[in-house]
C-alpha cells in the first residue's frame, strides 16, 4: 500500500459513536421504566387471581354466618361484580386502580380509597420516619466503624449484630418498658393529634421498626467504605494533602453510595410489610393493622390494594435507585460497570 493511500484514507467515524453514547442514558431510563411497567403487571396478575386460589368466598361472609339464602347470595355476588368471569373481573379491577377506584371494602361497606386513606397516613409517617432513623444512625455507625479501626470498630460491629438480630415485636416490648414504663418518656399507646404530638407518639414505634434495619445498613455501610478506602484514588488524594473530611466525603462515601442506594430500596418493602407487627404492638390505626384484619375477615378487596401499594412502593424505590445511580458512577448507565 502507498503513503499517499494511507494519508489519504479517511479517519474513522465517530459520528455514530457519538450518538450511541449520547443516547445511552436515554434507553437506559426507557429500559428502567419499561421493566417497572412490566413488574407491576405481573404483579398485578398475581396479587388478583391469588384471590380464587385461597379458600373463602366473600359473599357468604357478607351474610354474617347466618344460613346462605340463593337470592340474598346470588343478589350480593352480583352487586359485588363476583358473577362475572376472572378475566372481565381483573379488566374491571385494573381499569378501577388507573382511575383511582380500588373497588368497595366487603367488611367496611365503603370505598376502599377511603378506607385506605383513612389509615395510610399513619403508616407513611411512621415509615418515614423510620427511614429517618435508619439513614442517619446506619450510615453514622457505619461511617465510624469504617474510619475507627480497632477497639470502636469491633465494639460498633458487635452492636449492630446484635441489633440485627432482635425482632420487631421484641424491640417493641424493650423500648416500651424502658421509655414508657420505667422512664416515662413517649406514650406507649397510639398516634397522637398530629403535628409534634404525632412525632412524640410514633419515635419509639419507628425505633422499633427500624432497628434491624439500622444493624443492616452500617453493615452495608462499613463494609463499602472499607472497600473505597484501599482504592487508589482515595490514596492519591490524601497524598496531595487534602484534609480527612473532604477525602472521607468526596472520594469515599460518594462512591461508596452505590450498594447503600441499593439496601435502601430493598428497606422500602420490609419497613411496609414490618409496620404491621408494629402497628399492633402500638395500636396504631395504619395499613398494616387494616391488612391483618381484612385478612380474617375476607376482605379481598382490601387486601389486595394493600399489597399492590407494598408492591408498587418496592418496585419504584429500586427503579428510583437504578436512575440514581447513574449520578454517581456513569458507567451504570453505559452497560460498562454492574450494579
Amino acid at each position: 500500500m502507498a503513503v499517499t493511500d494511507i494519508v489519504a484514507a479517511p479517519a474513522p467515524s465517530t459520528r455514530g459513536t457519538k450518538k450511541k453514547l449520547k443516547a445511552s442514558p436515554v434507553i437506559f431510563v426507557i429500559r428502567k421504566v419499561a421493566t417497572l411497567l412490566i413488574t407491576l403487571f405481573f404483579a398485578s396478575l398475581i396479587v388478583f387471581f391469588s384471590r380464587f386460589i385461597l379458600p373463602g368466598d366473600p359473599a357468604r361472609f357478607l351474610l354474617r354466618g347466618r344460613s346462605p339464602n340463593p337470592a340474598a347470595l346470588a343478589a350480593i355476588t352480583k352487586q359485588y361484580g363476583l358473577d362475572k368471569p376472572p378475566v372481565e373481573q381483573y379488566l374491571s379491577w385494573v381499569g378501577g386502580i388507573l382511575h383511582g377506584d380500588w373497588g368497595r371494602s366487603l367488611a367496611y361497606r365503603q370505598d376502599v380509597s377511603e378506607v385506605l386513606l383513612a389509615r395510610l397516613p399513619v403508616t407513611l409517617e411512621l415509615v418515614a420516619l423510620a427511614a429517618v432513623f435508619i439513614t442517619v444512625l446506619g450510615l453514622a455507625a457505619g461511617i465510624l466503624a469504617s474510619l475507627n479501626k480497632g477497639g470502636w470498630d469491633r465494639f460498633i460491629l458487635i452492636s449492630v449484630t446484635a441489633a440485627g438480630a432482635i425482632p420487631p415485636f421484641v424491640a417493641a416490648i424493650a423500648l416500651t418498658a424502658l421509655f414508657s414504663v420505667q422512664l416515662g418518656w413517649f406514650p406507649s399507646f397510639g398516634s397522637g393529634s398530629g403535628g409534634l404530638d404525632r412525632l412524640w407518639h410514633l419515635t419509639l414505634p419507628s425505633l422499633a421498626l427500624g432497628v434491624t434495619y439500622i444493624a443492616f445498613m452500617a453493615r452495608v455501610t462499613r463494609s463499602s467504605m472499607n472497600e473505597q478506602l484501599t482504592r487508589e484514588h482515595v490514596e492519591v488524594a490524601t497524598s496531595r494533602g487534602l484534609k480527612p473530611s473532604a477525602v472521607v466525603f468526596r472520594h469515599v462515601l460518594r462512591n461508596a453510595m452505590a450498594p447503600i442506594l441499593t439496601v435502601s430500596g430493598v428497606l422500602i418493602a420490609g419497613l411496609l410489610v414490618s409496620s404491621a407487627i408494629v402497628e399492633q404492638t402500638f395500636g396504631l390505626a395504619g395499613i398494616g393493622g387494616l391488612l391483618v384484619q381484612s385478612i380474617d375477615r375476607l376482605d379481598f378487596s382490601v387486601v389486595q390494594a394493600i399489597v399492590m401499594i407494598v408492591v408498587t412502593a418496592f418496585v419504584v424505590a429500586n427503579t428510583i435507585v437504578d436512575l440514581i445511580q447513574p449520578l454517581l458512577d456513569p458507567r451504570i448507565a453505559a452497560g460498562t460497570e454492574s450494579r
